[in-house]
């Protein structure tokens, strides 16, 4: 079943707190729930279908449903890293082209900064799974494992520090206009390629920004959205996918967005080139690289000259990407990014980005998400989107 058109996103939230010292992981989902909704001008009375991922405490859906006072007919608790909520809008779209629900509440937490939390030094090993036995004992963590993928880039297509350094440089450059980002400075490449090592070769620049807060997406059928007097953004395409380590036949040149892209794309029946807007995931400056070459932004090995001289900033560049600042800059709750990817995106097609950075006659976007490790096993998840 083709969701192209059968579902819109009517509400969307993201919270202002970028350290939650004083509330509580389920707090903030009710908070940013409460903001979407009033975004969309619904309430919880309206919502009867809900999502989360892994953030969310306890039994996910369950506890939070609970918590919040919903009465639902449909939940879902998918649980995919950094992509989790991009696939749940395809989701949401699916379950209301199929009737399983009419408003879809779909919200993320996350105090990391609160708690303390290194997440780029976190285990890339979850639980009691098969692969922990071979993997743990040589300490895959976050920083090494896109570090390898950067460093095997490199090797192979003659990528570039100072390359991967602009992609830094133009998020910075779209933060200084965010108030809520955690970094407005703007940087230069010197300033990237002279920040600490982490990981060789990725400094400390290149690595996203450790925040609490979350947000929240309201997804409806076209029916209620157009009834609510927002701007109208229609849901045309999703696509997602995992890739591990397929039996040993690893290649760290690519990510799974070399198939959920295509599929997005084919459903909503557009290619990479009418593209006027793109929220990527950017977990470290390498994930954006691999990411815009394997959604056909650019041919494979030529992300490092397609990124170069400011091609990112909107204005300025052939693609805008992430112009609140992105996960490098602006925010990057509980290592799930990819909902604050979705609101960006949305705020372009409604006209209300910063007007400092907002794309003229933004019809177009795409928002993509990566979650887990592009070193290892991770998930991709890509939703294209239409301003009617």
């Amino acid at each position: 079943m083709s969701i192209k058109g059968k579902a819109c996103i009517a509400g969307v939230f993201e919270h202002p707190t970028r350290e939650a010292r004083d509330k509580s992981v389920m707090q903030l989902h009710a908070e940013v729930a409460k903001g979407a909704l009033e975004d969309a001008g619904l309430s919880m009375r309206d919502v009867d279908g809900y999502f989360c991922a892994g953030d969310a405490p306890g039994l996910g859906a369950i506890n939070m449903v609970d918590y919040m006072g919903l009465r639902v007919r449909h939940v879902d608790s998918t649980e995919t890293g950094g992509s989790s909520y991009v696939v749940h809008v395809g989701h949401a779209a699916e379950a209301i082209a199929m009737g399983k629900c009419n408003v879809a509440l779909i919200t993320l937490a996350g105090r990391p900064k609160a708690e303390g939390m290194a997440t780029g030094t976190a285990p890339r090993v979850f639980g009691n799974t098969a692969d922990m036995p071979f993997e743990f004992p040589y300490g895959p963590v976050t920083t090494n494992m896109y570090g390898m993928a950067a460093m095997r880039h490199m090797y192979q297509y003659g990528t570039t520090s100072e390359q991967l350094a602009w992609i830094r440089v133009a998020f910075s450059h779209h933060a200084q206009h965010n108030p809520n980002a955690v970094m407005r400075d703007v940087v230069t490449v010197e300033d990237v390629v002279n920040s600490p090592m982490i990981a060789d070769p990725l400094h400390r620049l290149d690595c996203c920004v450790i925040s609490d807060g979350g947000g929240a997406i309201i997804v409806t059928r076209p029916e209620i959205a157009k009834s609510l007097k927002r701007p109208l953004v229609k849901v045309m395409g999703a696509g997602e996918s995992p890739k591990g380590q397929m039996g040993g036949k690893v290649d760290l040149t690519y990510t799974g967005a070399v198939w959920s892209g295509p599929a997005a794309f084919a459903e909503a029946g557009v290619k990479p080139s009418d593209i006027q807007y793109a929220s990527i995931y950017d977990s470290f400056t390498i994930t954006v690289l691999m990411q815009l070459e394997d959604l056909g932004f650019c041919e494979k090995g030529q992300g490092g000259k397609f990124v170069a001289d400011g091609n990112l900033i909107s204005g300025v560049g052939k693609l805008p990407v992430n112009t609140d600042g992105g996960g490098l800059c602006n925010n990057h709750p509980q290592n799930r990014g990819g909902l604050t990817k979705v609101v960006e995106a949305v705020r372009q097609l409604r006209g209300e980005a910063h007007p400092a950075v907002q794309v003229r006659d933004c019809k177009l976007a795409l928002a993509h998400g990566t979650g887990g490790s592009i070193g290892t096993r991770h998930g991709s998840g890509t939703v294209i989107l239409e301003r009617e």
